[in-house]
């Protein structure tokens, strides 16, 4: 048995002896290589940490210790420490532990983070609270930031007050890899953190200040060399900025030299007051097909062949390929066309449109607000902006969206991909309430595809709205069945027409296969159903009211939470028409949904074409029955 196999808690990992911890780094990521192999998820992320991790468990005491990851999925490695290393084989899957930290497995996991940039301003308020209860004294509190946290705005803000309060102490761990913050390093700088990484130098230096400070024109000088100082390192050294805010700085420090770190942190503990530790890594380190990979360092695989890092299925052709090709297709139409991105250039499919036209695709860093409002910019210089994120990370723009974009009227497409239930990465990235949230939004156009020709259709319709906000939306993985219409009426597409007008099956989107399952059931049962799309759900068609009025029974079946959503929105433009035909909804329930896989999901949550149709019969026959028993009475 290995080292790692010995290690079921913090404790056993600080009995390692120091001679022994590059061993332990090197089965870590022969651990990490073949698990994540087999389960998929972020691989090249917790490489690069290893020796950052074993550090911070060694130092700190977890979970006396607060120690908090920002954009949680590089906590695999502190996972394995804190008892769950025999879990690795139901990573990501139902039942299984999470890909990210997650309080219901263990007191060691203090945020469920997956969302960027948050770390420090839960640590704030962690080392607020400890301070109030009087327990700072004797717990410290950790916040690991990188692999781009650190370019939100949310961090900044958390840093302006933390700065502000210099004798409350905090850790902050930058994990800079190179992906997103590259700070100069020189020989000169690396010299100075050498020094600030020395506790003698520490004493030094807060010995000069207090002599200083005691004599009559102490402060007159120690204010002159202050300032001496500070020229000179704004100008060579690195750690300008987090100073000049008010932090201490200690680094920067090899990420893969872990008796180095565990030296800095051991100064940065004893620190009274707001420290930054800045620690280089490797992302993918020790794993040459991650190395190779330039674009994204195996931030996130499928299931691969560990040997090669190739996928083990089969490529196939998805929503986000689809969009891509579409837009680049438009791009070569259109000169006023941009795309803008969050940090997801390859993820969101606006790699390919990067490569045709280099000119006119900005890269904004993790910045959905940002995004937002310099869209609305563009668009109102004479450019049609397309902002393409996650929907899950859509939520973080809302102001930006409703007050610099709706109400200015300007023409700005949304793409939103991972829309509806994404299912392993668990409930922050399902893309489950934007259906609901942008409900509210004036002047806003919302539509969702049903296939690609359907994408590729809707996306050209939004393209050409210039005076309001369009906004398309899709689900993750492989593209849909194509289903075709058999007409389109006034903007609605008829999907499906099966005997009398008995229910009228309003499908959402990429549920439409899912609702020609359900008709198919229901048409066997000897139940006449009309299937059909409105394709843009907001606003929604007149043409539905008039369906609706012929229909004994109407459901919606959408994949967003059914709290607000699009069947809340049909059910209240009916009534505003004064068309009362019963309705039955069917999408997600009030609640965030654990990781599985998207059709285990779908299955617990009721949205299968077994219990969607079990559910229309029952609500038919009780409209029979009430008929009946009206019938009677009179």
């Amino acid at each position: 048995m290995g080292i790692l196999h010995s290690i079921s808690s913090p404790s056993d990992l600080k009995k390692v002896p120091a001679v022994q911890i590059p061993a332990l780094a090197k089965e870590v990521r022969e651990f990490l290589i073949d698990r994540v192999s087999k389960t998929g998820g972020h691989l090249g992320p917790n490489l690069g940490v290893v020796e950052l991790t074993i550090a911070i468990h060694r130092v700190f005491d977890s979970p006396k210790d607060s120690i908090i990851w920002d954009t949680g999925h590089q906590s695999y490695v502190h996972k394995m420490f804190t008892g769950r290393l025999d879990q690795f084989s139901e990573l990501r899957k139902k039942d299984g532990i999470s890909g990210y930290p997650a309080r219901s497995e263990s007191d060691h996991d203090i945020v469920e983070n997956s969302h960027a940039s948050t770390a420090l301003s839960w640590a704030d308020g962690i080392a607020r609270a400890y301070e109030q209860t009087g327990e700072l004294k004797d717990r410290h509190v950790i916040a690991v930031v990188g692999d781009g946290s650190l370019t939100g705005g949310m961090s900044w803000e958390a840093l302006n007050n933390i700065a502000s309060q210099t004798h409350r102490p905090l850790v902050m761990i930058v994990n800079d890899n190179g992906r997103s913050y590259s700070p100069t390093i020189g020989g000169l700088s690396t010299h100075l953190a050498s020094l600030r990484t020395n506790e003698m130098y520490e004493k030094v230096l807060d010995w000069g200040k207090e002599t200083l400070l005691k004599s009559p024109i102490g402060r007159p000088v120690f204010d002159a060399l202050h300032g001496m100082k500070k020229g000179i390192k704004d100008v060579l050294a690195p750690q300008g900025l987090f100073e000049d805010l008010g932090l201490k700085y200690i680094g920067p420090v090899d990420g893969h030299d872990e008796d180095l770190i565990e030296n800095a942190l051991q100064v940065a503990k004893r620190f009274n007051g707001p420290v930054m530790v800045h620690v280089i890594t490797e992302k993918g380190k020790g794993y040459a097909p991650a190395l190779e990979d330039e674009a994204e360092k195996f931030h996130a695989t499928g299931v691969i062949n560990p040997s090669t890092g190739k996928p083990l299925s089969s490529s196939t052709t998805t929503w986000t390929s689809v969009f891509s090709d579409e837009l680049v297709a438009i791009g070569k139409e259109r000169k006023d066309i941009v795309a803008l991105t969050a940090a997801m250039l390859g993820p969101t499919g606006l790699d390919k449109f990067a490569q045709q036209f280099p000119d006119r695709i900005f890269d904004v860093g993790i910045a959905e607000q940002h995004a937002t409002t310099s869209a609305a910019g563009m668009a109102f210089g004479g450019l049609h902006p397309v902002v393409a994120i996650y929907a899950t990370f859509l939520n973080r723009a809302f102001d930006q969206l409703l007050l610099d974009v709706a109400l200015h009227n300007a023409g700005v497409t949304f793409v939103l991909d991972r829309a509806g239930v994404t299912g392993d990465d668990g409930a922050s990235h399902n893309g489950m309430w934007d259906l609901s949230i942008l409900q509210v939004v004036p002047n806003l156009m919302l539509s969702a595809p049903r296939d690609a020709s359907t994408l590729r259709e809707l996306l050209r319709e939004s393209v050409v709205v210039k005076d309001r906000p369009t906004i398309l939306r899709f689900p993750k993985g492989a593209i849909a069945q194509p289903v075709s219409a058999i007409e389109r009426i006034e903007g609605v597409d008829i999907l499906a027409k099966k005997g009398d007008e008995d229910i009228l099956l309003i499908s959402i989107g990429a549920m439409a296969n899912l609702a020609m399952d359900v008709a198919e059931r229901l048409s066997a049962q000897g139940m006449g159903v009309t299937v059909v799309d409105p394709r843009w759900i907001k606003p929604l068609p007149n043409y539905l009211s008039t369906l609706a009025a012929k229909h004994r029974l109407i459901a919606v079946v959408e994949d967003n939470s059914k709290s607000g959503g699009v069947a809340a929105s049909i059910s209240q433009f009916l009534r505003d028409r004064n068309i009362y035909t019963p309705q039955r909804d069917f999408g997600i329930p009030e609640k965030f949904l654990n990781h599985a896989t998207r059709t285990q999901v779908m299955a617990e949550i009721g949205l299968t074409s077994q219990d969607i149709s079990r559910e229309i019969i029952e609500a038919l026959a009780r409209l029979d029955n009430a008929r009946i028993e009206s019938a009677n009475k009179s």
